[in-house]
């Protein structure tokens, strides 16, 4: 009798062992979800980082226009690089020199006309996505 109620008891702690794991299948399941939501939600917040950078940078620029023509009413002679601007505190130091991709903005001055340009997200100046 002792060894059927050990074979029973062996049984039902089997079963109860097989319960309490996940299976491969539910594993899989869930990994499955969670990366349809990663992908969801990089759908949708990679498109706005991308105009937040446009963003940023056109202010950057417009900050670093007014500070070269404060620089050009003063020093008439020519046009001034960002080096400039700065150590001669025109431009705030600590302030960001450069767009949102880490480019150097192109700064020109023709006549009494003042430009400051991006390269863009492309990094290459002279095309289509210039800020």
């Amino acid at each position: 009798m002792p060894d059927t109620i050990d074979t029973r008891r062996q049984q039902r702690l089997g079963r109860r062992r097989r319960r309490e794991g996940f299976t491969l299948i539910e594993i899989m399941i869930v990994i499955t979800i969670l990366a349809m939501m990663v992908t969801g939600v990089a759908v949708a917040v990679l498109p706005q980082l991308g105009k937040a950078r446009i963003k940023s940078t056109k202010a950057d620029a417009q900050a670093l226009r007014s500070a070269v023509m404060l620089y050009v009413a003063d020093n008439p002679r020519g046009c001034p690089t960002v080096e400039e601007l700065v150590s001669e505190r025109y431009l705030d130091g600590s302030k960001r020199t450069t767009d949102a991709w880490d480019t150097e903005f192109q700064i020109t001055c023709e006549g009494g006309d003042v430009g400051v340009v991006s390269a863009g997200p492309d990094l290459q100046f002279n095309t289509e996505d210039d800020i």
